[in-house]
């Protein structure tokens, strides 16, 4: 074996990807040159806008990923038994199994790797579709004159992140944290679809943890902020976490609301109050939707 018998796959594998990507590229272009709408044309978010982006990448770079994970452990192969090959009597074999060790190591190593990123899509796309649940439970509000707005993109400083859904309405401003957990082994004597929250943590069938408590708290608190700096109005914004296909049982006055998704239309008209008039609804959605409104072609 020798360097060519290495160089000529290489090559032809780089070049193959290289081609790979090229027309792909061309593609996105014509694609985009023959679009029928102006080009400035921005759309407002849906539910999930960013889970799915995520989804969809993982999609169109699964097959290069299957390629390298299948590629690299032969690749290290190659390479270490060009180099025991040239070992001198029996040190070869110690080579030879170097080359096994090294590939077996380089086979686990490349799936556990592309495991991984099969199981990040799919929590990203079971969180995708626990936000399009809460999204249908809150559609009906519209009718009842509510602002909803999904996947606001939002910032402090450097750090970039998203509320799952803003509320506004009659009733006030809700910021809406969505967590899609999936069920898991139960301890004894718990269902495994109850959970409760006691005001400061999550009390799950298997354990207690903050999961999704802290953002829920952190999105409200800067939402009520910034409201305040554009817009002047002095809302008070509703904490919500809403945890699709769980049976809640939490307190009816904690300061962080946690509910299942069907209970949203109740909790926005809980306290039969009007928190905002038409005008300070207006000002507020205009705000929040040039926020949303980003999603180009």
């Amino acid at each position: 074996m020798n360097w060519i018998a290495i160089l000529l796959p290489g090559a032809f594998f780089a070049l193959f990807s290289l081609s790979a990507f090229a027309l792909i590229f061309w593609e996105r272009r014509k694609r985009g040159t023959q679009i029928p709408f102006s080009r400035d044309l921005r759309l407002l978010r849906t539910p999930g806008e960013s889970q799915i982006k995520d989804v969809v990448r993982f999609d169109e770079e699964f097959l290069s990923m299957w390629l390298l994970t299948g590629l690299a452990p032969c690749l290290v192969a190659v390479i270490l038994f060009e180099v025991s090959e040239r070992l001198p009597g029996w040190w070869f074999w110690v080579g030879f199994g170097v080359v096994v060790a090294g590939f077996i190591a380089a086979i686990v190593l490349a799936g556990r790797w592309l495991i991984g990123r099969l199981k990040l899509r799919s929590e990203r796309y079971l969180g995708y579709f626990g936000e399009r649940v809460v999204a249908e439970y809150l559609e009906p509000m519209k009718l009842a004159g509510w602002r909803i707005f999904h996947d606001v993109p939002c910032e402090t400083g450097r750090e970039k992140f998203n509320i799952d859904h803003i509320a506004v309405g009659p009733g006030g401003v809700f910021a809406i944290e969505t967590r899609t957990r999936p069920k898991g082994d139960s301890r004894e004597g718990r269902d495994d679809y109850k959970v409760f929250y006691d005001g400061e943590q999550l009390n799950w069938p298997w354990g207690e943890d903050q999961y999704g408590v802290v953002p829920a708290m952190g999105n409200a608190k800067w939402l009520q902020n910034w409201l305040v700096k554009t817009t002047g109005v002095l809302a008070e914004v509703v904490p919500v976490l809403a945890l699709p296909g769980w049976l809640v049982e939490a307190p009816a006055r904690a300061t962080l609301r946690v509910v299942n998704p069907s209970w949203l239309p109740d909790l926005l008209v809980a306290n039969g109050t009007v928190a905002l008039n038409a005008k300070q609804i207006d000002l507020c959605s205009r705000q929040i939707e040039q926020r949303c409104r980003d999603v180009e072609y």
